[in-house]
């Protein structure tokens, strides 16, 4: 580690995070640095977030943008990569293209410091030389950053197969199944998504996630119902739906308010998907669960009743 090798890099808990987490912490691990995550989504970060955003933001920036307020002053750097898209076809939402520039320019009074790492293969930057570049600007070695991405990667790839295993079994379970179509970062937080599966739980229904899934056979899958879907994210929930529809009892579209992208692939679902109960559900950030509650039960009792069980 060189003199000019930051201490400590905070990790912010939302959007990317809950895909690449096990990647970012190895890499800078092996590298011998420290990772700060932000705490768990709470209240206070959420409102943290919205008082930084336009109104018009997305609930999932806003959360994003209060991390990064909790991190504020406790690391070296802040990570914010900046990922455009992974080929033709295959585009990020323009949040997560824009969202460095937005974050620096938010915080440009505060004296943090944030660290990115460009991924655009239409023109030609892919993640290893991005993280090569990264870890060469931290003052390491060619050599020392290979090794570094090479561990992370087979710690991804492991974390992921895991994940992948022990959802597999759910498929097959006896019980009422329903299908929560959400992205990650909803999903994995506990302040939005959470309550969700959770609710589900308890009311004898067996959740499952449609953003675990073999990503290359989602995305192969996902034009049997929509063709023209460019985003990536949502590919990849579209292929799930279409490989496992015919195996759960019920499908729940899970968004968070406004995502443009959601709203437009949603509606396309709701139309195309056809003898299945299908919900769709916006999350807004309010305070208090019971509409949610009393939406997912009239939603459970709806597919009971069809099925006779109730």
């Amino acid at each position: 580690m060189t003199a000019s090798t930051p201490h400590t890099i905070g990790l912010p808990r939302a959007l990317l995070y809950h895909r690449y987490g096990p990647l970012w912490r190895t890499f800078f691990r092996a590298l011998g640095i420290k990772t700060v995550v932000s705490p768990p989504t709470s209240r206070k970060i959420l409102d943290q977030g919205s008082a930084l955003a336009a109104d018009e933001t997305c609930l999932s920036v806003k959360i994003f943008l209060g991390h990064v307020q909790e991190l504020v002053g406790s690391c070296d750097y802040i990570l914010i990569p900046r990922i455009s898209d992974f080929g033709r076809g295959r585009s990020m939402c323009v949040r997560f293209e824009s969202l460095y520039d937005v974050t620096r320019n938010l915080f440009r009074s505060s004296g943090q410091e944030f660290l990115s790492y460009n991924v655009d293969l239409l023109q030609n930057l892919e993640e290893a030389p991005a993280f090569l570049s990264l870890g060469q600007s931290l003052g390491f070695s060619p050599k020392e950053v290979k090794k570094a991405y090479s561990a992370a990667k087979k710690q991804e790839q492991q974390v992921w197969k895991a994940r992948l295993k022990a959802q597999e079994p759910l498929y097959r379970a006896e019980g009422l199944k329903i299908l929560v179509a959400g992205h990650s970062y909803i999903l994995d937080d506990p302040y939005v998504g959470k309550v969700i599966t959770d609710f589900l739980k308890q009311s004898g229904v067996i959740p499952i996630r449609a953003d675990i899934v073999d990503r290359a056979a989602a995305l192969k899958a996902s034009p049997k119902l929509s063709p023209t879907c460019k985003w990536e994210f949502s590919r990849e929930l579209v292929g799930s739906i279409a490989l496992h529809q015919d195996q759960v009892d019920g499908i729940i579209l899970l968004s968070a308010f406004p995502c443009g992208p959601d709203a437009m692939v949603n509606e396309i679902l709701v139309r195309r998907l056809k003898d299945i109960p299908v919900l769709n559900m916006v999350l807004d950030g309010q305070s208090g669960t019971a509409g949610v509650e009393t939406r997912l039960e009239s939603f459970v009792d709806i597919i009971r009743f069809k099925e006779g069980s109730l």
